[in-house]
């Protein structure tokens, strides 16, 4: 049986987190595949461990893995724990807020089930799913970062900045990550980009968008170290 691993990297997350395991516990996933959950708490200074544990505990139908940093590392740290404890033959991303909807991992999985694809990314900018409508700098930066990327890479992907990537697990666990906080996009684009005879598909997916009063966390100090690791990574091989 084949299973498909959610890694959720975890940060001061516990009033909220509840609501999207369940939205990953409710979805039905295509072609038979399981569920494999890998939540890792970043070091947070409030309930979200009480509140992964209790879920568990309620919930043991679900299969939840849960890892925690003694420090808090970054996003892309928690990334690294959750893809190397990761035993599924699919490793998708899930970030712990509700931006971004379980119900369309079909989605991504459908070009890599169909066996054309080794990577699939979810487009917040292509296709007719429902987008709330948020910030005009914000988009122009992701645009720019992803046009940044695409001018190294030569991929014509239209949103690197996605959190949902889909990889086949033998893909994504041979690539060396090293960055820690938001650089993770970047990198992680630039050095899959270098795989020989890689496939890689876009997909349009919505997106339920965060202002900061509802705890987003990105900001212009995460666009330019973005900028950063789109020249480090493809210009310093």
């Amino acid at each position: 049986m084949s299973i498909l691993s959610i890694v959720i990297p975890a940060y001061n997350e516990g009033p909220t987190i509840h609501h999207i395991l369940n939205k990953v516990k409710a979805v039905k996933l295509e072609g038979g595949l399981d569920k494999e959950v890998i939540i890792v708490n970043d070091c947070s200074k409030d309930n979200t461990e009480e509140a992964i544990l209790a879920y568990k505990n309620a919930n043991p139908e679900l299969p939840i893995a849960y890892y925690k940093h003694e420090v808090n590392q970054g996003k892309g740290a928690a990334l690294h724990t959750g893809i190397k404890h990761a035993t599924g033959d699919y490793v998708v991303i899930q970030d712990a807020d509700l931006e971004y909807d379980p119900e369309e991992y079909n989605i991504l999985l459908k070009p890599m089930l169909n066996g054309f694809a080794d990577v699939v990314y979810g487009s917040r900018f292509m296709g007719g799913e429902p987008h709330r409508i948020l910030f005009f700098w914000h988009s122009i930066g992701n645009r720019w970062l992803t046009w940044a990327s695409n001018m190294f890479t030569n991929l014509n992907l239209t949103d690197m900045e996605t959190c949902y990537k889909l990889f086949r697990r033998e893909i994504i666990r041979g690539v060396k990550l090293e960055e820690k906080r938001f650089g993770f996009e970047p990198e992680v684009t630039a050095k899959i980009s270098r795989i020989p005879r890689i496939r890689i598909y876009e997909v349009g997916i919505s997106y339920y968008g965060r202002t900061y009063e509802d705890g987003k966390k990105i900001g212009w100090k995460d666009a330019f170290r973005a900028l950063y690791c789109i020249i480090k990574y493809n210009l310093f091989k």
